[in-house]
């Protein structure tokens, strides 16, 4: 039995990776969970429900601790680093944002091997965290590097060739005019069941931009050798070109609980984690190049990858601010990346050239929030 903690557990990734812990008896043990808890009787109940013996949270930790006698109840900002630290065979890091990267710290401190989930802990300082983390120490929960790990069984690294991501290029591939695009039509993804934030982010490529950074940084591999290509159905998840011109895929139908299970019970699959594909049936798999201008979150992200230091950090951070003025309604739809572009222009030859530790990216995402909410205040006036 693998003792489990997952880290985000009332958000999409953490409630699927409890429904997969509940229909595999004896596989997981849950030993801890952590949420903000701006919804306390979600957390409650799944702390009951599998006996969980430590529960982190941000908000309403007392009513938490009276619904949960005999639990131990750490709260504050950092409890879930402290959470993640806690001695067990797999921690799920399922958290949205930057928040998520003291704990992915924490937990590779302590020797626990992380199924990560949290794309921004690599985005926003990928070669420190690298740097702490041991070979196959770190897991991916994503779809698509879960299926590049699957796929480079195929063969030796240095017989990669390209890394090519899939993107279902969102709702509005097709859509000519975005500025008029709506926060509930950019929330309702066509393939996908995510959270607000990921959502707005696939809309925008911002997602698969994020991906990218990723995969640089989890598989060791120049930008130049990754890419990204727009394929509606999100069948294929990802694929590896090898140099003898062979190109091997992952498919299987988009649902998150396949790579969640791999990553979580890695180096075993688990059986019918999710459905296979249904082979007596005929289907139509298009792919088709992505349109950078009308998209231009990908080839930013390569620009501030390639370059390197704090600017991934200052992409990300700019991006949160962006994305949650747009959930507010109180810009458009494309100002998201007019508002990231602007704020990597207006920070990029001030940042650090290589991040030491936390500190360093903290600096840097409160220096990119205040210019990002400075350019938004221009916009808006």
């Amino acid at each position: 039995m693998r003792d489990l903690v997952i880290l985000g557990s009332t958000g999409s990734i953490g409630v699927q990776a409890l429904e997969i812990v509940a229909a595999n008896p004896g596989k997981f043990r849950v030993v801890g969970i952590t949420s903000a808890g701006n919804n306390p009787a979600v957390i409650i109940e799944q702390a009951k429900k599998f006996s969980v013996g430590v529960v982190g949270i941000i908000h309403n930790a007392e009513l938490i601790r009276e619904a949960l006698p005999g639990v131990t109840v750490i709260d504050g900002q950092d409890a879930a680093a402290q959470v993640a630290s806690i001695t067990c065979d797999v921690v799920l890091n399922a958290i949205t944002g930057s928040i998520g990267l003291a704990a992915t710290v924490s937990a590779i401190k302590v020797g626990n091997r992380l199924a990560l989930a949290n794309k921004e802990s690599l985005v926003a300082a990928g070669d420190f965290v690298m740097s702490l983390a041991k070979p196959d120490q770190i897991i991916p929960v994503d779809s698509e590097h879960s299926a590049i790990w699957q796929c480079l069984m195929s063969g030796k690294r240095n017989e990669v060739s390209r890394l090519i991501l899939t993107a279902s290029g969102g709702p509005f591939r097709q859509r000519k005019d975005l500025s008029t695009v709506t926060v509930d039509e950019a929330l309702a993804h066509p393939t996908w069941s995510m959270g607000p934030v990921i959502s707005v982010n696939s809309a925008t490529l911002v997602n698969k931009a994020h991906e990218i950074i990723e995969a640089h940084h989890l598989y060791s591999m120049e930008y130049s050798k990754i890419e990204a290509v727009i394929h509606p159905q999100s069948v294929i998840h990802s694929m590896v070109e090898f140099i003898d011109g062979a190109t091997i895929a992952q498919a299987s139908p988009p649902n998150m609980k396949g790579p969640i299970a791999y990553a979580i019970n890695w180096p075993e699959r688990l059986k019918a984690a999710t459905p296979a594909m249904d082979w007596k049936q005929s289907h139509s798999w298009e792919f088709e190049p992505i349109d950078h201008e009308r998209f231009p979150a990908i080839e930013l992200a390569k620009r501030c990858g390639e370059l390197g230091g704090g600017l991934p950090a200052i992409f990300n951070a700019a991006n949160e601010v962006a994305v949650g003025a747009f959930l507010k309604g109180s810009i458009s739809f494309t100002s998201i990346m007019d508002c990231v572009e602007q704020s990597v222009q207006r920070l990029g030859g001030s940042t650090p050239s290589a991040i030491r530790d936390l500190s360093d990216v903290s600096a840097i995402e409160q220096d990119a929030h205040s210019v990002a909410h400075e350019i938004l205040e221009r916009m808006v006036s």
